[in-house]
Order: structure tokens, then C-alpha cells, then sequence
């Protein structure tokens, strides 16, 4: 049975899938962090998941374990670039919601300039 998206947003990885131009899909796993009705990603604005969202907005999502291995059964949901202004908000959420670990990755994305490159994602259920 399908996981809810309140089941999803609860789980500490997510598999994002995005699909290319031609509908082959791309899994990874994230972190995200529950807003409302919305998730929110963190991610590089050149990442090819950002391209392939801006392309294609479909995205599905499951419960998955750090490496990217399902847990779950996937579930269709909407992805959205937001404004890069949004960024450091998105940022401060996920450092927020995986604590050590999330702090470490944030240290990480200003050591390497990384923090500058960075945008959100919405995703919601579709």
C-alpha cells in the first residue's frame, strides 16, 4: 500500500524521483523538511535535478533508507523551483530538522561556497 505524503514527509529520507525530457527516471535520495502541505529540499541551482523539475514539474516520492533504497511504494507529487531568495530559509529549516549532521552539511556548504549556488524545492502531492 501506498504511503500518505504526511507518511513521507515524516520519514527522515525521501526518495525524490525526477524524470528527463524523455520519461526516464532519476532517483535520489534527500532530506526535506515538512511546511504545511509542502516539502522542502535544499539543493544546488545547477543540479540536474533543478533542470529536470524545471522541464518536467512530475516527480514521485518514497520512503527510502540514506543509500536510496525504497522502503516504500512511491507516490506522485508536483516539484517546483522556488526563488532564490527563499534559499537561506531552506537551508536554516533542513540544517534545523537533521540537527548535528544537518549543521556539519551546512558548515560544509559554506566552506566550499556551496551556500551561494543553493535553492529550494517545493514538492507537493499531486
Amino acid at each position: 500500500m501506498a504511503p500518505t505524503f504526511a507518511e513521507i514527509a515524516d520519514a527522515k529520507y525521501i526518495l525524490l524521483t525526477t524524470f528527463t525530457k524523455g520519461g526516464t527516471p532519476k532517483p535520489t535520495a534527500i532530506w526535506a523538511v515538512p511546511d504545511g502541505d509542502r516539502l522542502l529540499v535544499m539543493t544546488e541551482e545547477d543540479s540536474w535535478k533543478v533542470k529536470r523539475i524545471r522541464n518536467t514539474p512530475r516527480v514521485t516520492l518514497a520512503i527510502c533508507d540514506a543509500r536510496g533504497k525504497p522502503k516504500s511504494e512511491s507516490i506522485e507529487a508536483v516539484g517546483k523551483v522556488l526563488d532564490k531568495s527563499e534559499a537561506s530559509a531552506v537551508v536554516r529549516a533542513v540544517n534545523k530538522r537533521y540537527g548535528v549532521l544537518g549543521w556539519l552539511f551546512g558548515v560544509y556548504m559554506k566552506v566550499r561556497g556551496l551556500d551561494k549556488k543553493s535553492v529550494g524545492i517545493e514538492l507537493k502531492a499531486a
